[in-house]
């Protein structure tokens, strides 16, 4: 389009779009598409302080424009409030919005951040809301993760959270996991306090780990790709976990828990060094190379804030959220370039011996490709001797898979 002022909520959804395929382009500094997206953001910034400010309204109006605006439901907005229940609350005024809720909603849904900030309640009473005896303790129990006896979780419940709490400094870390927003990615409903568990489960295990100093510009497309073509060796998935612990990142293999559907998560430790929980839902070669690089390119891109936490069901669209979309189009395009990708053989014909051929040129693991080309037809029936099923659990022999 034309660069021109923004007037109208089309033109304003067209240069979104437009900026956002700027930006995936990433351009070079002082080139033609970088000044074009510098223009393209002073007239979007432009358009939505003239909304917004004029009788700046309150958070709960500025977030019912936007829904509208964009047609969105209540669910859409799981992503970046936290919650089903959450989002009923906030869109209620039963719940403040706290300050990671506002940063997602501002970067995810570009609501301006001081429509957004007119009231906002860090603590937001977490500590008055949780009840106990709502995780799922015996199943804790029986994955060793609690030492407690039948009259334990009948009368101890707070006694034996605490011991689960302890390594992070006991059971006041609560009100702060209750805080974090779980940016979650899934077409079911995730159980919060499972999914709470099973947070504090992977950063505890992270903390036993000798982890050198992080740097925070250690994660960067060459890394990711590295880490990538560590698929090419049968044993890769333990050579990307020892590779990530030598640049001070833990990758923590432990399976889901019930009612929460989860393949992997990113997320900072106390430490604020980043943590990558992986599931193994789904027991394949392709399931767990693209759900670690996926995380990765959160750990790159996204993940700024202890605040935050990003948990993905890949099985599922990935929605609203322009960061989700970020990373799978990133994920893609590390493991497979799309103008490698376009003029192989296996794009064409799909055949084993056209995997096996651009494996070798990309240094992947044939199973990614015949994971691309089942997910690109929407046809996972194809190809199921090549994307590896039941070759990744056995070699996390340390882990008790259920």
């Amino acid at each position: 389009m034309n660069l021109k002022i923004i007037k109208t909520s089309a033109d304003y959804r067209e240069a979104i779009k437009e900026a956002e395929s700027l930006i995936a382009l990433d351009p070079g500094p002082n080139t033609e598409r970088a000044e074009r997206l510098n223009i393209l953001s002073l007239l979007i910034e432009k358009y939505e302080l003239e909304k917004f400010r004029i009788g700046l309204p309150d958070p709960l109006e500025a977030i019912k424009y936007r829904m509208d605006e964009q047609g969105l439901r209540q669910r859409d907005l799981i992503p970046f409030i936290g919650s089903k229940s959450r989002v009923s609350e906030v869109l209620a005024g039963k719940r403040s919005l706290t300050v990671s809720m506002i940063r997602a909603l501002h970067e995810g849904l570009g609501i301006p951040a001081d429509a957004l900030l007119r009231e906002v309640q860090s603590e937001d009473k977490c500590d008055e809301t949780v009840t106990l005896d709502r995780f799922p303790l015996k199943e804790m129990v029986k994955r060793g993760w609690l030492k407690a006896t039948e009259k334990d979780l009948k009368n101890n419940v707070e006694g034996m959270l605490a011991r689960f709490f302890e390594p992070l400094g006991g059971i006041s870390y609560l009100p702060r996991l209750c805080r974090r927003t779980l940016i979650e990615r899934s077409g079911k409903s995730m159980d919060e306090y499972a999914l709470w568990a099973w947070t504090v489960r992977v950063i505890t295990r992270a903390q036993q780990l000798e982890l050198p100093v992080y740097e925070s510009n250690t994660v960067d497309k060459s890394f990711i790709k590295h880490v990538a073509q560590l698929s090419f060796s049968d044993r890769g998935p333990l050579e990307a976990q020892k590779y990530l612990v030598q640049h001070g990142i833990g990758l923590i293999i432990e399976p889901h828990l019930p009612k929460t559907h989860l393949d992997g998560a990113s997320l900072l430790s106390p430490e604020e060094r980043p943590i990558i929980g992986l599931s193994i839902r789904h027991d394949r070669i392709d399931n767990f190379w693209f759900t670690l690089i996926h995380e990765l390119v959160h750990v790159y891109m996204h993940l700024k804030s202890l605040d935050e936490a990003f948990i993905d069901n890949l099985d599922s669209e990935p929605g609203n959220d322009p960061r989700e979309r970020e990373a799978d189009r990133i994920t893609s395009e590390i493991l497979i370039p799309r103008a490698i990708w376009t003029r192989s053989d296996a794009y064409r014909r799909r055949t084993p011996d056209a995997i096996h051929e651009l494996a070798l040129q990309l240094r992947i693991h044939p199973a990614i490709i015949a994971g691309r080309i089942r997910h690109d037809a929407k046809n996972f029936h194809i190809l199921n001797k090549m994307v590896g099923t039941g070759n990744v659990r056995k070699l996390f022999s340390d882990v008790k898979w259920n």
